[in-house]
């Protein structure tokens, strides 16, 4: 007779009551007899395999074309049929992962959906990645892919720079976010007209003994991301302890005069994750600077939720594109 496998990632007695019935079969069925990324030995290869299972399959759109930029580079995803005469709006997208996981090919299905439904063209920017290129790199990467679609996008991707949107999810939103600012403060400034930050990490400082924010100690115990998982995160992609206070670290850290020049805000939080309520203190900042912002809480959801949109009958990314 065959022996069960090794439960490595049960769900908790803490959460098992409030997570979602369908989130959790889809646990017990394809997670919990893994063995949890951060506790294995590393190794780059691992890039290979999705960040998160259960996304849905790419969307057909009406091309799809990559670019090369001085250190990364980004995927252009174009809607079918004729532009508007001012040009394609634009979203640039930068990819979850924990700033260590994931690649140019991680999220096409979210950007493909964006693209169609949305009807503007998607730049999903391949950033570097930590532990090999830490912080600043991703930083660098994320400000060169909004400075080439401003500069460069109307004659090559036919796009309307008066219309840029960026946005991005867990580390890809700490990188949108961040960009928001770096727009704000150019000189001359960037126009962005929104921003749309999924579970973002907004506060490299944050940890379980954390006061300020509550899910760390709330969902210590919550499935997918874990707070060790999420310090192996950040000591992969910024080993400098003294990093992390720096507003291009944590963007919630920025400049008062930036948030107030920041684009309106979509911001989508889980309610089992520990990045919930930094996530929801960054709307809470913009919303003081003045900035128009929504933020929504995805009742008994865990961290990777939104990107699993293949797993569900009924798919969340339905509501944020």
């Amino acid at each position: 007779m065959a022996q069960p496998s090794v439960v490595h990632q049960p769900i908790h007695p803490d959460i098992a009551d409030k997570l979602l019935e369908e989130y959790a079969a889809f646990h017990n069925a394809h997670l919990a007899h893994t063995v949890p990324v951060h506790e294995l030995p590393w190794d780059p290869a691992i890039r290979s395999t999705p960040a998160v299972l259960g996304g849905s399959e790419p969307l057909k759109v009406g091309a799809v074309k990559d670019y090369p930029l001085s250190k990364c580079s980004v995927r252009v995803f174009t809607p079918e049929g004729e532009p508007p005469a001012a040009g394609w709006p634009v979203f640039i997208f930068y990819h979850g992962g924990g700033w260590t996981l994931g690649n140019i090919n991680t999220e096409n299905a979210f950007s493909t959906n964006m693209c169609n439904r949305a009807r503007c063209v998607v730049v999903s920017v391949d950033y570097r990645l930590g532990p090999e290129q830490p912080y600043p790199a991703a930083v660098e990467d994320a400000v060169e892919a909004l400075q080439w679609v401003h500069t460069h996008g109307k004659e090559l991707l036919g796009i309307n720079p008066t219309q840029i949107a960026v946005g991005g999810s867990s580390s890809g939103g700490n990188l949108a976010a961040i960009v928001t600012h770096k727009a704000a403060l150019a000189k001359p400034p960037i126009p962005l007209v929104f921003q749309l930050l999924v579970v973002p990490v907004t506060d490299n400082t944050a940890s379980t003994t954390d006061s300020r924010y509550p899910s760390w100690q709330e969902n210590a115990n919550t499935v997918a991301l874990v707070p060790a998982k999420m310090l192996w995160f950040r000591n992969n992609y910024s080993p400098n302890k003294e990093d992390w206070t720096k507003w291009d670290n944590s963007p919630i850290f920025a400049p008062e005069e930036s948030f107030k020049k920041a684009p309106p805000a979509w911001i989508g939080v889980a309610e089992l994750d520990i990045l919930r309520d930094e996530g929801i203190a960054y709307g809470e900042k913009l919303k003081a600077a003045g900035v128009p912002v929504e933020v929504k809480v995805y009742k008994g959801a865990p961290h990777p939720i939104m990107a699993m949109d293949g797993a569900w009958k009924a798919g969340l990314t339905s509501t944020i594109c």
